[in-house]
């Protein structure tokens, strides 16, 4: 499995609080911890919005499996041209994990069809259930884990209703959230994690660390059919297509 973690970048070369908590990037600190837990399972990479076509070129992103998304002040300085290449990805089978402030990024945004807002405050506890026990972004974590401080986002969340809710969180103000939500999107998986807040080393904490690798497995693609688009069948193509293991009796 191949993962590209994306970040933008910004806060943490224009916010001296951002750059002591993330001295090295919000983008390498997720990385590091997909690393430590996927270990030989996977290639984890680094993509960041200065790079030319943001990191994400033609040849990153065809051989990415699972790419991670983290944005907030530059939304608007994303490309169409590239958010249309990741949106392609996923519709043919690219997982996406989307993260913390990434709800309001142009490629979650497209991808779900409506605005993706929400309410916000900032510093507050955070408690995280889980409401969808058995399910693979779970495995390892216990049924609730609080981090400690965090930025609240609450109901109403304007997201098409998830296809498997994950996760909700509590707040010291009494609100709720839909923190973990996935989707299906064409051939590819969509998750969505929303703790992350850039001033608080919550990307550091081993049980957000185990959300994001468990979920990097599940949105990882298992098969490639090979059909892009809408092909023209010949009748009888899948006798005698090899990749089927199933082959025409005479």
């Amino acid at each position: 499995m191949t993962v590209t973690v994306w970040g933008e970048n910004l806060h943490e070369q224009q916010h001296e609080a951002v750059q002591k908590v993330y001295p090295h990037g919000m983008h390498n600190a997720i990385a590091d911890g997909l690393r430590e837990l996927l270990a030989e399972n996977a290639t984890v990479r680094t993509a960041t919005l200065d790079q030319p076509e943001h990191g994400l070129t033609d040849e990153i992103l065809n051989s990415t499996d699972v790419l991670t998304w983290w944005g907030h002040m530059g939304h608007d300085k994303v490309e169409d041209a590239i958010v249309e290449k990741v949106h392609k990805r996923v519709l043919e089978g690219m997982g996406l994990i989307v993260l913390h402030s990434g709800h309001y990024s142009k490629i979650f945004r497209k991808l779900m069809g409506t605005t993706c807002g929400l309410i916000w405050r900032d510093d507050d506890l955070e408690r995280v259930w889980t409401v969808r026990p058995g399910h693979p972004i779970t495995e390892g974590l216990p049924p609730v884990f609080t981090v400690p401080l965090t930025e609240m986002y609450g109901e109403f969340f304007d997201i098409p209703q998830p296809d498997e809710l994950v996760f909700i969180s509590s707040y010291g103000g009494g609100e709720v959230f839909r923190s973990g939500c996935c989707w299906n999107r064409g051939r590819g998986k969509v998750f969505y994690f929303s703790p992350g807040h850039e001033t608080y080393p919550i990307y550091f904490q081993p049980e957000i660390r185990r959300v994001i690798a468990n979920a990097a497995k599940w949105a990882a693609p298992t098969t490639d059919f090979g059909i892009r688009g809408c092909p023209h069948a010949v009748k009888g193509w899948f006798e005698t297509n090899p990749n089927l293991g199933w082959e025409k009796k005479s």
